[in-house]
């Protein structure tokens, strides 16, 4: 017993000796991006939202280090980076404490820039709306937000205008002309990348994100036309969903829709990293095991059918649909012994293949 506890005393250890090792890392190199891993091995990223006190929402920002020390613990694996939103309903500022604290773990920010006036969806922008940041009205605002960035020193994984191809949010197509909308879209777009470059913060790293299917499929809305061009994104990224609610009658498996958008990915933008920025499954489908959904979909990722796939995290949240708790969503990998021993399982079977620490370009 005293063995057992002495290695456990020096495994912690070990662990915030490489943490501590690999914050001072990536503070140091503030322009230096984050490089892909070596070829056959992945990153994982942790994203964890709860719903704030006295409200059915969540802000999905509300994640401690806390959090990330409870998930690597039960999943017994270290992540690369934290992904979070960054509401402009909330405030304007950089956030820059969340980065700070996030480096201090040896991790990268990953901000999810959200500029939206409330959490609903399904409704056209009040205040950032397309058209009023292509006139520059938020100019300022940007500008300061981009110089906080490049103070804060180290690489931030970022994007804005996420899942432009589903019609669940305000930059999306259908509240902008429908068919005119994809191309206000990519304006708007390289304003705010050309605006915040200009600034010189070039420790930010721009990632383009879409969802695996077009919501509405037609022709205008299609992903290809919401891309802003080569130069305006180092990766891309996926969301790739099981079912979302107890309920829902969706039941793809993660390969059938990977295999969907994969190819549409790799052909608008040969080369270029991808990583599946949002997946997951609800734990208390009637139909649908996340845990068998989960199993597979690692099993895929680390058995390498798709190359250009660098890196994957799963969208930990839980929220309410209705008024009966039997439809509340839940995917929290926590909240399921069955799906946090998959990733477990999984994730020591391929041990081999995990790129814990972030790479940075000068160190390839």
């Amino acid at each position: 017993m005293r063995n057992g506890l002495r290695q456990g005393k020096l495994k912690v250890l070990l662990v915030a000796l490489a943490a501590s090792h690999a914050a001072v890392v990536i503070a140091a190199a503030a322009r230096e991006p984050v490089a892909p891993p070596p070829p056959g091995k992945l990153y994982q990223g942790f994203f964890f939202s709860a719903v704030s006190p006295g409200s059915d929402d969540a802000n999905e920002h509300n994640v401690t280090a806390v959090d990330v020390g409870q998930f690597e613990q039960a999943i017994g694996k270290r992540t690369s980076w934290i992904y979070f939103s960054d509401n402009w309903f909330e405030s304007r500022a950089f956030p820059a404490a969340t980065c700070s604290w996030i480096r201090s773990l040896g991790k990268v920010p990953y901000v999810r820039l959200m500029l939206r006036s409330d959490l609903d969806q399904q409704h056209a922008e009040k205040v950032f709306s397309l058209a009023n940041i292509c006139a520059g009205r938020f100019d300022n605002d940007l500008t300061r937000w981009a110089e906080g960035a490049r103070s804060s020193g180290g690489p931030i994984l970022i994007e804005w205008g996420t899942e432009p191809n589903g019609d669940w949010f305000a930059w999306n197509g259908k509240w902008n002309g429908r068919a005119a909308g994809p191309a206000r879209y990519v304006e708007a777009y390289r304003h705010i990348v050309d605006l915040m470059r200009a600034t010189g913060a070039d420790n930010l790293q721009w990632v383009w994100h879409v969802n695996w299917d077009d919501v509405p499929v037609v022709r205008w809305n299609r992903l290809e036309n919401y891309f802003p061009g080569e130069n305006y994104c180092t990766w891309m990224a996926i969301s790739a969903y099981g079912p979302l609610t107890p309920r829902t009658s969706e039941l793809e498996s993660f390969r059938e829709e990977i295999d969907q958008v994969y190819p549409r990915l790799t052909k608008l933008s040969p080369g270029k990293p991808i990583i599946v920025a949002e997946f997951g499954c609800d734990i208390h489908h009637r139909k649908v095991a996340a845990s068998d959904w989960a199993r597979d979909a690692l099993q895929d990722l680390f058995g390498g059918r798709w190359p250009a796939i660098i890196g994957f995290c799963w969208w930990n949240e839980s929220w309410e649909n209705d008024d009966l708790t039997a439809h509340n969503s839940d995917m929290i990998i926590l909240h399921d012994p069955a799906l946090t021993g998959v990733f477990r399982t999984e994730l020591e079977k391929h041990r081999a293949q995990i790129q814990a620490t972030p790479l940075l370009r000068r160190q390839r």
